[in-house]
């Protein structure tokens, strides 16, 4: 085809994925600005021309499940996820937002990301300047200089706070309450919140249930009309796997019939699966799809990689920071994290939040340092404690102790780890790929990179997904569901959101530990192989691997 218009990019002789889950064809693909105008053959000249020739072109990945709501205060690229194809990224997941705040509320809002995320609490204070009350100021701060495009949804135990006070955390709402909630969610719709979270899942850092337990349905039921009515947003929900099977059946059914009445896309997060939880995952299954053949728009999220991690008491931990005695030990500098861990005393009140829990009697010591702790390399805790007639605490803090808290313990093959059942939900229309929680946990793991690892793992080397299957459940089945518009599918008219790969080579990279945050901290992150460039909105983003000073992302 011959195009007249002015032309800004021309990618040549690529391997074309255009999201649909059609199957791939040769051809060129031209941008003009911000958009795509050519798919096919392209005659006309770009001003930036790209040889593709044996590499796939498609549309930019999305990833609906990020917790970078402190880093984009820091890092408008929130980097590494552009590094590994992603374009669109959603932030303000599992209830926790950083507004709408109130000056008195902003420590107990940096607690709470603390509990909730892992997030040191020195982290958040260097980092986030809290120069805003509303939503519309918070978005207002972050729209200028964004790399991908980014979406951010407006926590409801944060609202709830915001409304309610200390209130929030203990009882139900009055009606006028429930009335105020709805005015400010009304106004931060208006203002561009890409919709509602809600967690079931999470303690603050004593312990303690989150607003969201305390809402009854009625409340519920009224932010949800609000989004309806407005006609913009849709819900994310972490339910409590751990919470047993009514509880957890219940969530799924009262969000459903939410979907049901309103018509409001809610979406809950995550659905696993682990030998630990038995066959809850085929369970959680079936109420999805008992939900999505009543009609309603209801999806479960699902992540694409084992959910493996690295411990070291001296940076934390997922598995027992959601302990509240734990999580005063983590808030602590290290010296005094040490005094404490040593004293008797103190390991009394860690014990009932240590003892039984088969996720710690599970970590594997990785690496130690202390020549006496050689022998446990590869051993599991919970062996250890067995053998030795040791309560599980005592082993974990000894052999941690020894290291000055630097041991490395490692939690991996135990969720999602079974190939033929992730491969399964992976390919469910009724499941969704996100759950990643990239910027989040960060000194446990990276949660960027499950883009390039579902074509690395399920299509390259296990051959259970094809590239077009695995191209459109990273784009476009997001970009309808998620009412994304205009991007997600290679077409004239769509946003010029554009991943070029090499899908011979595409892999997610190693974990490293980098010391790149303000304040002194670090965090875990992963650099790909294979990703060529990475196009926001017509411009070049990531070449190589390196970043340009392109930063055309916008709040979607």
């Amino acid at each position: 085809m011959s195009i007249a218009s002015e032309l800004s990019l021309v990618i040549r002789n690529a391997r074309i994925v255009d999201g649909t889950g059609a199957a791939a064809r040769s051809g060129d693909l031209a941008v003009a600005a911000d958009r795509i105008v050519a798919v096919g053959r392209v005659d006309g000249r770009g001003a930036r021309e790209i040889d593709a020739r044996g590499h796939v072109v498609a549309p930019g990945f999305i990833d609906i499940h990020t917790h970078y709501d402190p880093q984009l205060c820091w890092d408008r690229l929130a980097t590494p996820s552009p590094e590994h194809g992603v374009t669109t990224l959603v932030v303000g997941n599992c209830s926790v937002t950083l507004a709408p705040v109130r000056a008195a509320h902003r420590d107990r809002i940096i607690k709470i990301f603390g509990s909730v995320e892992d997030m040191e609490s020195s982290l958040l204070e260097h980092t986030v300047p809290f120069s805003w009350e509303s939503f519309a100021e918070y978005l207002a701060y972050l729209r200028p200089g964004l790399g991908p495009n980014v979406g951010v949804f407006i926590g409801h135990a944060i609202l709830r706070m915001y409304v309610m006070g200390d209130a929030a955390r203990q009882r139900a709402a009055t009606n006028s309450e429930i009335e105020a909630m709805c005015e400010v969610l009304r106004h931060a719709l208006r203002a561009g919140a890409f919709g509602l979270s809600f967690t079931f899942a999470h303690l603050d850092e004593q312990g303690r249930a989150l607003p969201c337990a305390y809402a009854d349905r009625g409340e519920k039921l009224a932010l949800i009309r609000t989004l309806a009515a407005e006609r913009r947003g849709l819900v994310e929900v972490a339910p409590n796997l751990v919470s047993g099977e009514q509880t957890l059946m219940a969530c799924i059914d009262e969000f459903g019939q939410f979907a049901l009445e309103t018509g409001v896309t809610c979406s809950l997060s995550p659905l696993l699966y682990s030998p630990l939880l038995g066959d809850q995952w085929l369970k959680m299954l079936n109420r999805f799809e008992h939900w999505q053949q009543r009609g309603a728009p209801l999806y479960a999220q699902t992540q694409t990689r084992p959910l493996d991690m690295t411990m070291q008491i001296s940076k934390g931990s997922v598995v027992l920071s959601k302990g509240a005695q734990w999580r005063q030990i983590f808030e602590l500098p290290a010296a005094q994290r040490i005094d404490r861990l040593r004293d008797p005393q103190v390991r009394r009140q860690l014990r009932p939040e240590t003892e039984g829990n088969s996720r710690i009697a599970a970590l594997t010591v990785k690496r130690t340092h202390a020549p006496a702790n050689e022998l446990y390399i590869g051993r599991q805790l919970g062996d250890i404690a067995a053998e030795q007639g040791k309560p599980l605490l005592d082993v974990l803090l000894d052999i941690a102790l020894a290291d000055d808290l630097h041991t490395e313990f490692s939690f991996s093959g135990l969720v999602h780890a079974d190939v033929a059942v992730v491969a399964k939900l992976l390919d469910h229309p009724g499941i969704h790929i996100g759950s990643a929680d990239a910027g989040a946990h960060i000194n446990q793991f990276c949660g960027a990179g499950d883009t390039c690892y579902l074509i690395e793992k399920f299509v390259r080397q296990e051959r259970l997904m094809t590239l077009e299957r695995a191209v459109q459940r990273l784009t476009s089945d997001l970009a309808h569901a998620w009412r994304i518009a205009d991007r997600g599918e290679l077409a004239p008219g769509r946003f010029a959101d554009l991943v070029i790969f090499d899908p011979d080579t595409i892999s997610r990279g190693e974990e490293v530990w980098v010391e790149d945050i303000p304040g002194g901290n670090g965090r875990y992150v992963r650099h790909p192989t294979g990703v060529d460039q990475v196009i926001v909105n017509g411009e070049l983003l990531v070449d190589q691997g390196r970043y340009s000073a392109s930063r055309s992302g916008c709040l979607i």
